[in-house]
């Protein structure tokens, strides 16, 4: 079943008096549960693509169907309720409060429930405990970002991103600080949340040892699907680059939708 379904996207940005296609067209399935790693150079289109799935932002054109909900013109309020509820965060920066300590990171997103009242502290600790003993942080929960070295800030940033049981994982460079070790301590944590709680995870990276992990790499090129690789397999499909000519089965089996089928996978 399709948790995200992107049709015909489009992002265009006003640059003064010139327009910058950062998407053109992009048409995409992602199933609940599928780990996806979305690649390309720089100025192919992967941040916007980023930005725009985990509803940072919206598409000049198109539609993007999340969960069965129409996300693709919401407003600001409407985009920070889904990003409340649905999707977690883990950055390649960290992104956590200097002078905090752990279990306070991760506290911070439930400081709020979906119906707009607060959950009560109790509560709250308990789940970021809970989040901090899954990514192996059980024995850190009172140490502050310069007590902790950097896989370790990560996996403060992963348990953050857990405590409010999204349906998505969006991660963005999730090893780009950390040495090789570090990096691999992550890339086990990811691994444990998607086969152990079926988490679909899309993961930004310019890693291609990182990409390995997932079931399915999207390669963008100039706003445009250029390939995707499914299960370590190499498929040479120019999907929105062009279509003429290509059988829709060969498109359909490596998870591109065509234009009279959608998305069909084998």
């Amino acid at each position: 079943m399709s948790l995200i379904e992107i049709r015909d996207l489009t992002k265009v940005y006003q640059m003064g008096e010139v327009e910058v296609h950062a998407l053109n067209g992009v048409s995409l399935d992602i199933d609940q549960g599928e780990w996806v790693a979305i690649m390309g150079p720089s100025g192919s289109g992967k941040s916007t693509m980023m930005h725009i799935i985990g509803c940072l932002d919206i598409p000049t054109s198109g539609s993007y169907i999340l969960d069965g909900v129409d996300v693709s013109q919401m407003v600001e309020s409407q985009l920070a309720a889904v990003r409340n509820h649905k999707i977690g965060f883990v950055f390649q920066a960290y992104n956590l409060l200097a002078r905090t300590s752990a279990i306070k990171q991760v506290m911070l997103p439930m400081q709020y429930s979906r119906d707009g009242s607060r959950v009560p502290r109790a509560e709250r600790r308990e789940r970021a405990e809970e989040a901090l003993e899954v990514v192996g942080m059980a024995d850190r929960i009172n140490h502050r970002p310069s007590e902790l070295s950097g896989g370790e800030r990560q996996r403060v940033a992963i348990a953050r991103a857990l405590v409010t049981n999204p349906s998505i994982l969006m991660a963005d460079e999730p090893t780009g600080n950390l040495d090789s070790k570090s990096g691999i301590e992550v890339m086990e944590v990811f691994h444990r949340l998607h086969e152990g709680r079926g988490i679909t995870v899309v993961m930004v990276t310019h890693d291609e040892a990182i990409s390995a992990d997932a079931e399915r790499v999207i390669r963008l090129f100039d706003g445009r699907i250029e390939r995707v690789d499914r299960n370590g397999l190499r498929s040479e499909v120019e999907s929105q680059k062009s279509k003429v000519g290509i059988p829709a089965q060969l498109m359909s089996d490596v998870g591109v939708v065509t234009p009279d089928k959608g998305s069909e996978r084998c």
